[in-house]
């Protein structure tokens, strides 16, 4: 589908519902308003039936003109023609109007996703955001579905009102004035509807971020026997959103009811009258009729007014779900006139921490509490959550970048990388900016080669969402190769063998500098085979680098150190889950 045009995220347009609403409208105008034009033309080619019918049985049939008659057929023939026609195109336009906005939301949320990056999860829950695309755009395609219907509602109405009034002046009254009282009468159910919708939409947001946790991690559930334990809360949280649901859909029946009584009782009324006036000789039989014909039709307009009435407020629910997403700041923003950039080959240094990376070399982290190194590669990449101004790349603070030049030249993978769906060489080259001779070398310093070798099609295979079809050396090691192929002035790696066996991270150790040689590279581990294949090691202790030096110097001269490296090889691992860091469990090649 083509890139609908988008304001950028954060403007005026979205800070309230009914704004984000007009936005939506705005964006469309031209397909709204051809729908409801062709709406109207719909309706108002049914609501004058009736008076041509009226006008066929008195001057053609009660008075034996045959003429007149087939003059009155041709016409309904003519009007049941446009009827059809103006149905069709006001359909197309009704379909065109959902699916439009329904994609610009998608495109607008999603756009908006990866301005935030990482601010989004911190900030707002994954099953938040699937609501999103699961229930709140059918609900915000509805209210631009409806609203042509709703147009020819509105000119039907006031066609049907300025006929009866020619022909009846206390009948066109009574359509003028109960039509209105009518949807008056179903007023203050919308608000108790807009309510129980808004906690109903709360707690379906709560349960996809629920199904979402124990999805994401249920094979670490069912390690540690606590399924049932997260199945039972399951339960217990959807039969929460089922009762919301029931209660919504109680005002909804109520609405759904008067949506089918009122009109029909105003039709008896309108028949009534009629009928009175036709025995007292006030109007005529094909006015009665006629009258009768109104009656029924009017059901159309009433109907589709409380319909509209409805999805308008579940809209609003809807709309206000996504301005709260989009209403989400990230936490760095480019600053107002972005300092000159350093040139290529800057020191990247920390003052918290006492960092310093020097340009071209390969350096280790080490801490005994790997949070502390994790948290440092955020803030050498400013992928914290707050604004740190001690973190310099060639003596500037990262802040005064632009934040897609910081992005560009540093890059940072964690152990939370994953891998999209799609094509594999357009998941490993996410810029479509390397050769192929890039990515098979990236593929070779991450010993993926195997993993290659195995798919039916090699790079043209297909990725299951977030690579499930891989194990999760597989994984980490397609995710060091896509982090290799961006082929960054700066890169960061946190953990990137915690989840390969010994013979693969030997391997990778010893392709990674050379790969690497004259880009700076620092990389968060406390295994001894990456640990002896780098440039410097640099021990923290509390966030702060209390050693630096080769490893083999550090493991003599600081027993802290020691006592840390020792450790992760001197004590048996237990065999983890594919995908966990918890030791090297996966034997070369293994497939999930």
């Amino acid at each position: 589908m083509r890139q609908l045009p988008l304001a950028h995220p954060g403007t005026a347009d979205h800070r309230s519902p009914g704004r984000f609403l007009w936005w939506l409208a705005l964006g469309q105008w031209r397909s709204l308003v051809m729908g409801m034009l062709f709406g109207v033309v719909w309706m108002s080619s049914q609501a004058v039936m009736p008076a041509v019918i009226g006008r066929a049985i008195d001057q053609g049939v009660a008075d034996r003109d045959r003429d007149a008659l087939l003059g009155y057929a041709a016409v309904m023939l003519a009007i049941g023609l446009i009827q059809a026609a103006s149905g069709i195109m006001r359909h197309r336009f009704a379909v065109t109007n959902w699916l439009v906005t329904a994609y610009r939301t998608v495109q607008l949320v999603g756009r908006h996703s990866v301005h935030l990056g990482g601010t989004l999860p911190r900030k707002v829950s994954t099953g938040e955001v699937v609501a999103i695309g699961t229930s709140d755009l059918s609900h915000l395609g509805g209210v631009m579905d409806v609203a042509a219907r709703f147009a020819g509602a509105v000119a039907s109405f006031v066609l049907v009102a300025v006929i009866l009034l020619q022909t009846s002046v206390p009948l066109g009254l009574l359509v003028l004035i109960g039509v209105p009282t009518l949807m008056l009468l179903v007023g203050p159910l919308l608000a108790p509807l807009q309510r129980r919708s808004t906690h109903q939409r709360e707690l379906m947001g709560s349960l996809a971020n629920t199904a979402s946790d124990i999805v994401s991690g249920l094979r670490v559930l069912r390690g540690i026997g606590g399924e049932q334990v997260f199945h039972d809360r399951y339960v217990r949280q959807s039969q929460t959103t089922r009762r919301a649901g029931v209660e919504v859909a109680r005002v909804q029946s109520v609405i759904e009811a008067l949506q089918v009584f009122l009109p029909g009782f105003f039709v008896v009324v309108v028949i009534w009258l009629g009928a009175r006036y036709a025995v007292e000789g006030r109007i005529s039989p094909g006015e009665l009729v006629s009258f009768y014909g109104y009656a029924a039709f009017l059901m159309i307009p009433l109907r589709t007014a409380t319909e509209f009435a409805n999805k308008f407020v579940r809209a609003q629910v809807a709309a206000r779900r996504v301005v709260r997403v989009l209403a989400i700041a990230p936490d760095h923003t480019d600053p107002a006139v972005p300092v000159p950039s350093p040139a290529p080959g800057g020191e990247l240094a920390d003052r918290r921490s006492g960092l310093r990376v020097r340009p071209g070399t390969l350096l280790a982290v080490v801490s005994e509490r790997p949070d502390e190194s994790s948290a440092l590669a955020d803030r050498l990449g400013m992928c914290a959550a707050e604004v740190d101004r001690d973190v310099t790349l060639g003596g500037v603070p990262l802040p005064d970048l632009a934040r897609s030049e910081v992005r560009s030249r540093i890059v940072v993978s964690d152990t939370a990388s994953v891998l999209f769906s799609g094509r594999l060489a357009d998941r490993l080259d996410v810029t479509g900016a390397a050769d192929p001779d890039r990515v098979a070398r990236a593929l070779d310093t991450a010993s993926a080669d195997d993993i290659l070798l195995a798919l039916p099609g090699g790079l043209d295979a297909q990725v299951a969402e977030r690579g499930r079809s891989f194990s999760g050396g597989q994984r980490q090691r397609l995710v060091l190769a896509r982090a290799l192929t961006s082929d960054p002035e700066v890169l960061v790696l946190v953990e990137p063998t915690s989840a390969v066996d010994a013979h693969t991270e030997a391997r990778i150790a010893a392709r990674l500098r050379g790969h690497r040689a004259g880009r700076t590279t620092v990389v968060s581990t406390s295994s001894p085979l990456l640990l002896d294949a780098v440039d410097e090691v640099a021990f923290l202790r509390d966030g702060v680098v209390v050693a630096t030096g080769r490893h083999a110097d550090l493991l003599d001269g600081c027993p802290e150190y020691r006592a840390v490296v020792v450790r992760e090889t001197g004590e048996p691992s237990e065999p983890g889950e594919p995908g966990e860091p918890s030791g090297h469990s996966e034997p070369e090649g293994a497939r999930a």
